[in-house]
This record gives C-alpha cells, structure tokens and sequence, in this order.
C-alpha cells in the first residue's frame, strides 16, 4: 500500500459513520402504470445482504429510519408542480432533520437511499450549518429543470438542477435556503457522452467528468475533482448513484444506460475522495430488480471495503 493511500485508510478508521436509511422512491415516475418503484426497497435488501452489520462491526451506529409518505403518481403538466411534491418535501424535512443530529453528535452520515430526491433533505441541512461542496456522482446529470423542459415532474432525474438553485422555488428555495450547494462549488462525474444536459452542466457548475474520462484515470479525474474545492467549505457531500456503473453489471437501478465505469474505477475514485468527504448518500438501487439478492450482497461487500 502507497504512503497516500495508508493516510486515506488511516483517516477513515477514526470517522464514526451514521447509518440513516431512507427509504423513499417519491421522486421516480412509476415504472409501468399503477405500479410503484422498488428503490424504497434499497435499505432493507442490502440490510439482508449484511451491509449494516458489517458496518456496526467496524464500529458504525445506527441512526434509525426516515419512511416517506405514501407514493401517488399525481403529476399534472403546467402546474409548476412534481410529482408526490407535498410528500417530498414533508419527507426532506424529516430527513433535514435526521442528517443534521447526526452531524451535531460528530458522526460521518451514510444515508441509504431511495432515489436521488433524498439529495433535497440532505441538501437544506448542510446550508443551515455552513457552505459544503457537492460532488455528484451520477450516470446522468439530474439536471432537467422548468428552462430546459416543460415536463419537470420527477426529481430524482431533476436533483441536481434542485439543489443549484435551478428548479421550482418551492423545492430550490425551502425556508430560504436555496442554492443549497454554491455552483462554483459542484463537481458532477459519471453522465455518459450523449446526456441530455451535459452541455448545460458543464457551463453550470464548477467541473464535469464524463464516464469515459473516469474510465480513462479514474485516480486523475478524483484528484481533480478535489481540486475543484477551495479551503474554508464547511465540508463536501458526496452522493452516488449506481447508476454510474454499467447495466451490464448493475442492472438493477431505474434508468441503466451504457457506457458507464466498473466497480474497479468508482473504487478508484472513491478511496482518493472519501478522505475529503463529510458525508455520503447512496441511490436508486432497485431489488426488485435483484430477486435472488446477488447484486445487493456485491453493492454491500463493495460498500463495505471502501468504507474500511
């Protein structure tokens, strides 16, 4: 092991992580009609698959369950709305709540998603203490927004958009908070070549890195992530959706598309970051797309070891 990466692992080993799951799919539209996404599902399945034991046994807590309200598939165009939006945002707030005890009592949150509108909740309790980065690392840039679409109704394909500010007030701006996360102070990593919004993040935010850059280095494309980020934030999120990975070896996720980096490269990248981080959600595992369980037991042993 280098001298770089001991100092990585030697950091980490005194960080006391937090586990809070929260189990919400209110921001994915709904797969099939009258049915209701599987990612609601993600915390438990990977609980079976022994990632929270793993974790408490390395010396980890648990900081309990943040549920959502029920799921209702009640988007209606023109409305300046998004689908389940009263249930969201009465969820961000639970969960606003949850993330900022554990940061009060010293802990390293992991939040276990759920789809990428937990980033809202999340989000609103890291302004409320100070002025943190974010790094997304996301297969898509999340960025479809009211300038760019007139379909805005899922946030989970919108939370980047959300949380910089470039979204409906009643989501962008909650009690005033909004940007949660300065634009100068954002990285995104993941999206492929061909995603809708690349052209617009990569103007938007302060750095973007495509799946095929991480391919390339993903240790490079990581130290310049963290190059990104000046002295004085209160702190840098990171958020990962496994949506990153390629379908062909995760295909449990809500909108797999190819082109995307192996578990080799998002560790690579991963092990230079976390040292940096204060905290780290993970999103839009689905098991019922994982009906033996095989993929949430790789997600959890992969989760374990770069959480060592």
């Amino acid at each position: 092991m280098s001298a770089d990466a001991f100092q990585r692992r030697y950091l980490m080993k005194f960080r006391q992580i937090a586990i809070i799951s929260a189990p919400s799919n209110l921001g994915l539209r709904p797969p099939e009609m009258g049915t209701t996404p599987g990612v609601a599902k993600a915390p438990e399945a990977l609980r079976e698959a022994g990632l929270q034991t793993g974790l408490i046994s390395r010396g980890a807590v648990e900081a309990g369950v943040v549920l959502s309200g029920r799921y209702r598939d009640d988007w209606q165009a023109g409305t300046g709305t998004v689908r389940n939006q009263a249930e969201l945002l009465a969820h961000a707030h639970r969960l606003d709540q949850r993330v900022s005890m554990v940061l009060d009592g010293g802990y390293w949150p992991l939040v276990l998603g759920g789809d990428c509108s937990i980033l809202l909740g999340i989000g609103t309790a890291l302004k409320r203490r100070g002025h943190y980065g974010l790094i997304h690392l996301d297969g898509h840039t999340d960025f479809r927004n009211p300038w760019n679409s007139a379909e805005c109704a899922s946030v989970a394909g919108e939370d980047l958009a959300v949380v910089t500010g470039r979204h409906f007030p009643a989501l962008a701006d909650v009690d005033w908070l909004g940007p949660y996360f300065a634009v100068a102070d954002v990285v995104h990593a993941g999206c492929r070549e061909d995603d809708g919004e690349i052209d617009e993040v990569r103007a938007y935010v302060a750095g973007l890195f495509t799946s095929g850059g991480i391919r390339e280095s993903p240790t490079s494309v990581a130290a310049k992530i963290l190059a990104v980020f000046p002295e004085g934030l209160a702190g840098i999120w990171l958020q990962l959706d496994i949506d990153i990975l390629d379908p062909r070896i995760m295909p449990a996720v809500d909108g797999p598309d190819p082109d995307g980096i192996d578990w080799s490269q998002v560790e690579a990248l991963l092990l230079i970051l976390l040292p940096s981080i204060s905290g780290l959600s993970l999103t839009v595992f689905d098991p019922e797309l994982d009906p033996d369980g095989e993929l949430a037991r790789t997600l959890s042993e992969f989760m374990l070891r770069v959480l060592a």
